[in-house]
């Protein structure tokens, strides 16, 4: 799984994310690369839901 499609997953509009917070997201795009998403994910599980509700994913 790609890292894009794991924000997704998480409903995280990468596009907004990585625009808005250039530095963060490149850091999470790297570390996902190295890590396993059930291990990024527990890591980060306080972070996600911040990043979640300022770069929510719009559904059509």
């Amino acid at each position: 799984m790609e890292f894009s499609d794991y924000l997704v997953q998480k409903n995280i509009c990468s596009t907004r994310f990585s625009a808005g917070d250039p530095s963060l997201f490149q850091a999470w795009s790297s570390a996902y690369n190295l890590l396993h998403p059930a291990s990024f994910t527990e890591q980060n599980k306080f972070i996600i839901n911040k990043i979640r509700r300022k770069y929510p994913l719009k559904k059509e």
